[in-house]
């Protein structure tokens, strides 16, 4: 499906009935690294996962930031006329829910921030990003991809999952470069959330790998800390991005989570 939003168009799916979830996924990825969470979860609740712009079928209209990013989020709700929903976002979707939550916190039910951080990028972190746009540059995504796989997946994942493994560096290898560069710089001149996490009032959970070396556990802990009534879970055997590397542990713990809203 598409949301006109703006000035460009963002793709998305919306299936099931229930209470809405807004699933937001990764760098360099797109809104179909969410399958493992949707088979399960569509039950029991409506998943909506959107293509952030530059990514999947969503085309690469500048300006990039991350409030614009969010401002997306929100036309897709907007489109569905949807008050409300959870937010589920990991890395760069964690990144975009601050966003979201600074400018629009009343279009949160409830938020998962998985394998992401609130703080801005380190000068080091940001000449990293500026190394990748390089290599989008002259190598295109494939080249991002062959640079990012391995840092990605925990080294459970890399030993004994080659099948997924591959199947994120097939789906990070296909991004549009133009979108790679445009989200690098987005990520690059985002702001510090550090002092957003206080402002959180809506039912939390934080989930990391225990084996996440991106964004790792003591981040996650920093972030539970920090948001009043927050839960944390720390999946064993998971690298940075979870939900693909533990499938079914990341669902139930989103799914005891969600089910846990009904009595809120």
């Amino acid at each position: 499906m598409i949301a006109l939003v703006g000035d460009t168009e963002i793709a998305f799916d919306d299936i099931g009935s229930g209470l809405p979830v807004l699933f937001v996924h990764a760098f360099p990825l797109n809104r179909t690294m969410w399958e493992p969470q949707l088979g399960a979860l569509v039950a029991e609740c409506r998943c909506i996962t959107v293509d952030c712009r530059g990514f999947g079928e969503s085309p690469a209209t500048p300006p990039f930031t991350m409030d614009r990013f969010a401002d997306d989020l929100v036309g897709v709700l907007d489109s569905l006329q949807i008050e409300r929903a959870v937010v589920v976002g990991l890395s760069m979707g964690g990144y975009t829910a601050f966003a979201m939550w600074r400018r629009h916190p009343k279009r949160f039910r409830a938020l998962v921030l998985a394998d992401t951080r609130a703080g801005a990028d380190t000068p080091e972190g940001i000449q990293k990003r500026r190394d990748l746009i390089d290599v989008a540059r002259t190598q295109g995504s494939t080249g991002v991809a062959n640079l990012q796989i391995s840092g990605m997946m925990g080294k459970t994942t890399r030993a004994k999952r080659p099948d997924v493994y591959d199947a994120m560096h097939r789906m990070m290898a296909q991004a549009p470069v133009d979108g790679v560069i445009g989200a690098l710089e987005a990520m690059m001149a985002r702001p510090d959330s550090a002092p957003t996490l206080a402002t959180i009032d809506v039912p939390t959970l934080v989930i990391v790998g225990d084996e996440d070396v991106i964004t790792p556990p003591k981040e996650a802990r920093a972030m539970h800390e920090a948001i009043h009534g927050s839960r944390l879970e720390v999946l064993a055997g998971a690298g940075h991005l979870s939900n693909v590397e533990r499938p079914a542990a990341f669902t139930a713990v989103v799914s005891e989570f969600l089910a846990s809203l009904l009595y809120h």
